[in-house]
């Protein structure tokens, strides 16, 4: 088999494993696959091996995206079954036969990082824009320097966000580049007399507005109200002394929808934007500006939450006025997360008062949170999918979460042994040493193994268990230590555990039904750091072989839970946990 087919198979192989989990393929399970394909290769087992190495590391340092733009060239097959499943998921949108191309369009506020709510939209228009074969806008609302105020490394957190969850998006927008736009478009009704300058204080215009009455401004001519236009603009009016109205049904049954604000003034030298500084005093407020950007960048089918009803029946004037066809229009239900902050806006504020370390704090929903703890892309958008589009509120547990990640990280975890809270165990009886060859992956032998060794002397064995055991161990005579062997215990002591050598074979084990216990040697061990999901750390040890792992790989502790290693420094690890 010549050089270049080689690398070309192993490259099919690392790429399919790397979109089948979270990004990162693992140089044993591409091993695998290819001395399945080609048998004849194992002479060469030392080259291919490196050579494997070699390409394993290539393709883990792609996006997401790369990589399966890279299957899709050489394997497009292996992705045609996924499609299809992904296709059922979703009703059709409607009226896709009225445009040239289906255009969504996902629009955050760079105010914070993303959360699992706020990504369904970025999810459901990527979904729908692969079915449709058409454009993604990645939209960024910025246009709030005071209340909404954009952090300015927040639109590098939502790219990276969106990259990991596979979300591709076609072009990049920003409202702050687009004021000039607004300002023609405001000044267009304010001729035509659909819009006017309230100069009002903003307790008597809704006395007014409640009571289906117009303001005294409303009647103000066209040309008056340039002027008033003009004295936003160049300074004469200050922060909350003027604002631009849209003229609608006085009597329409929500009073949000009567004459509804469209543009205020911002003091942006005390309150500058991060990309424009003070350059604009008068900003957009949201329905005006996503109105227009909607119509302006020909966004065919705009998917979203139900609380943007109000802003839809508001923009149905904008539209009316100046003869647009307004875009198609799904709008889903809310998406809550029980025993999680999702509030970008609470979320800040814990942030500043110390209550968060920050926006990846594991206590948190956001996508920085749920990538740290270990969880996986596919995970995210299997949760959103099955969800879909639907109009009802749901509300989701961790239960829930922890159900679809358990599945999607049980066959990428390697398992190791971590002992949390440790308590010393003497086995008298044990006449030799034992190596103990626990699997990587007991599914999966050909990722290979760990090695344990008890070196017993003057057959006592020096072993570590898990205080939370202590009941297991009070309530039963004889257990195993996993791949090791078994004991029967002599005494349970308030610092230790004595017992005796009790047999080697598992069958024994399992014939007795000895409880199984996961253990390390009372020597030769790391120690480790879990930072849990409440923020509380616990320490204790792990085996040696754990080092082998990458910092970013997701790993299962032993009858403890799944974890992502975060850092290694020193001998010692460090883990998010993610859960059991």
């Amino acid at each position: 088999m010549a050089r270049e087919d080689i690398e070309q198979t192993i490259r099919k192989y690392a790429l399919q494993n790397a979109v089948k989990y979270g990004g990162k393929a693992r140089v044993e399970a591409v091993f695998g696959k290819i001395f399945h394909e080609c048998p004849d290769l194992k002479e060469r087992i030392k080259e291919i091996r490196e050579f494997v190495k070699k390409v394993v590391r290539e393709v883990n340092r792609m996006p997401e995206s790369r990589q399966r733009e890279a299957l899709e060239k050489i394997w497009p097959e292996s992705l045609v079954a996924k499609s299809k499943i992904e296709e059922k998921l979703f009703p059709p949108l409607p009226n896709v036969e009225k445009y040239e191309y289906v255009h969504t369009r996902f629009c955050p506020n760079p105010d914070g990082a993303l959360h699992l709510g706020s990504v369904r939209a970025a999810i459901l228009c990527d979904e729908y824009t692969r079915m449709y074969k058409g454009r993604l806008t990645l939209r960024f609302d910025d246009s709030d320097p005071r209340v909404k105020s954009p952090i300015p490394e927040a639109y590098d957190w939502i790219r990276v966000d969106l990259r990991w969850l596979d979300v591709k998006w076609d072009d990049e927008v920003y409202q702050s580049d687009r004021m000039e736009i607004y300002y023609s478009y405001a000044e267009d009704l304010l001729k035509m007399g659909l819009a006017y300058i309230c100069t009002c204080k903003p307790e008597d215009f809704r006395v007014k507005i409640n009571a289906k009455k117009s303001c005294p401004c409303r009647g103000i001519s066209p040309e008056k109200n340039l002027e008033r236009w003009e004295r936003m603009l160049d300074g004469s009016f200050g922060e909350g002394e003027a604002v631009v109205r849209i003229k609608t049904d006085l009597a329409h049954p929500n009073p949000a929808v009567r004459d509804w604000p469209a543009l205020r003034i911002v003091d942006t030298r005390k309150y500058p934007h991060p990309r424009t500084e003070d350059r604009y005093r008068v900003w957009p407020l949201f329905a005006f500006c996503c109105g227009i950007d909607d119509y302006e960048l020909k966004i065919s089918h705009v998917i979203r939450g139900k609380e943007h009803l109000t802003s839809m029946a508001r923009q149905l004037y904008l539209y009316k006025y100046f003869g647009w066809r307004y875009p198609d229009f799904i709008h889903y239900g809310r998406l809550k997360l029980t025993g999680s902050v999702l509030s970008k806006s609470e979320i800040r504020e814990g942030i500043k008062v110390g209550l968060f370390s920050g926006w990846d704090d594991p206590r948190l929903g956001t996508i920085m949170a749920l990538r740290r703890r270990g969880f996986i892309p596919k995970t995210i958008r299997d949760i959103i999918l099955d969800v879909g589009p639907k109009p009802v509120d749901i509300t989701l547990s961790w239960e829930n979460i922890c159900s679809y990640s358990r599945k999607n990280l049980d066959p990428i975890a390697n398992r190791y042994f971590v002992i949390m809270d440790p308590i010393a165990l003497t086995v008298s009886g044990v006449k030799k040493p034992f190596v103990s060859k626990p699997p990587l992956h007991p599914e999966y032998p050909e990722r290979g193994h760990r090695i344990l060794t008890v070196q017993p002397e003057k057959g006592r064995a020096e072993i570590l268990l898990s205080k939370s055991d202590l009941e297991t161990l009070k309530s039963r005579k004889s257990v195993r230590l996993m791949d090791l062997f078994n004991i029967s215990i002599s005494e349970i002591r308030q610092r230790d555990i004595l017992a005796e050598f009790h047999s080697e074979p598992y069958s024994i084990a399992k014939e007795l039904d000895m409880p199984l216990l996961h253990w390390l040697p009372e020597s030769e061990n790391l120690k480790v750091r879990v930072v849990m999901p409440t923020a509380e750390v616990e320490e204790g040890f792990a085996e040696k072989a754990l080092m082998n792992e990458d910092v970013g790989s997701i790993i299962q502790m032993e009858r403890f839970g799944f974890g992502r290693v975060d850092s290694k420094m020193n001998g010692d690890i460090s883990i998010y946990y993610a859960h059991r």
